[in-house]
């Protein structure tokens, strides 16, 4: 190799460090942001099943708002404000294995610890001395909110399960079947800061799917809506302070919860073309709670993507009715 060809080689060798370096750069300081946004604005409870991470937010009539997968009290706060609107005192634990909420021994139940988890909302609840309160539950969230509703019914003034994440055998509710969804699944999983960086960074259409919407939806929508979804897509970060909760939503299946003995008003919100596929969950749901109201979308996917204003509508509609 002559002169020319060696100097070549050192200058791409150089560009290529310098191009790792920036990318490293970079992705330490969207990490640094990302934990210093779930550093704040919380406070941990020291209950009997150990500590409860919790925000306590607003004024007005208390509404417990329980996260889904992926969540923490962060995500509790910004859904309530999306879908139920401002007017509430928002109480938004962090669930099991999610930011500064641990998991317990409680959690190693064939339920997933749904049950246990049911019970840590109630504990919280007694905490603050609050109850009843309206309780919402978005997605896997759905699952302690109902449980809550089902053991403990004297905490529970009604129930608004978005995009429930329930039990339905025929049809069950899953993570998008596509390549990419699968591995951004496993990132998450396993707690990838670095991995999850990356494809934010250079395949956000794989992070659309994810989190349930179909990127030619939101394609569609408007620039709001689009900042809204990208916004939600980027607050899983860090997943590494998340994936302990992750991996518990994911290692049982929804558990069977006898629905019938939920008495509380019970609103249920889904979409057709929800990527996870929580239509079939919220229809039985809706067939097995005593006088449930079931409002479903034709479009929306699993953010409910141009839906939020008619969803609060909907919940103060539907809180009027029941005299709330």
């Amino acid at each position: 190799m002559g002169s020319t060809g060696v100097f070549l080689v050192l200058v791409l060798g150089l560009a290529a460090l310098v191009a790792v370096a920036v990318i490293i750069r970079r992705f330490r300081a969207a990490h640094a942001r990302a934990l210093e946004t779930v550093a704040s604005g919380s406070q941990v409870a020291h209950l009997s099943c150990g500590p409860v991470e919790y925000a306590d937010v607003g004024e007005g009539p208390v509404l417990l708002s329980i996260h889904g997968a992926g969540g923490g009290f962060d995500h509790g706060l910004s859904f309530a404000a999306d879908l139920m609107g401002d007017g509430f005192r928002v109480i938004a634990p962090s669930r099991f294995g999610y930011l500064r909420t641990g998991v317990p021994d409680t959690a190693d139940a064939p339920d997933g610890g749904v049950a246990a988890q049911a019970d840590a909302h109630a504990a919280l609840l007694d905490h603050l001395g609050l109850g009843p309160v309206l309780v919402m539950g978005l997605s896997a969230g759905a699952r302690s909110a109902a449980a809550l509703a089902v053991r403990h019914p004297h905490k529970v003034r009604a129930l608004v399960l978005l995009v429930p994440a329930l039990d339905a055998p025929h049809s069950p509710v899953a993570v998008d079947p596509t390549g990419g969804s699968r591995m951004v699944f496993a990132v998450v999983q396993a707690g990838g800061d670095f991995f999850w960086w990356m494809i934010k960074a250079l395949g956000p259409a794989m992070l659309i799917r994810f989190v349930g919407v179909r990127p030619a939806l939101l394609d569609q929508a408007g620039e709001g809506e689009r900042a809204r979804v990208m916004g939600i897509a980027a607050s899983v970060a860090p997943v590494s302070v998340r994936a302990a909760g992750i991996r518990l939503d994911s290692a049982c299946p929804p558990p069977m919860l006898p629905l019938e003995r939920i008495t509380v008003p019970t609103l249920i919100v889904s979409a057709r073309d929800d990527l996870f596929n929580t239509l079939p969950a919220a229809e039985v749901a809706a067939a097995r709670i005593p006088g449930a109201r079931l409002v479903v979308y034709d479009t929306g996917g699993h953010l409910l993507v141009g839906r939020a204003g008619e969803t609060r509508a909907i919940v103060r509609a539907f809180l009027a009715e029941a005299g709330l």
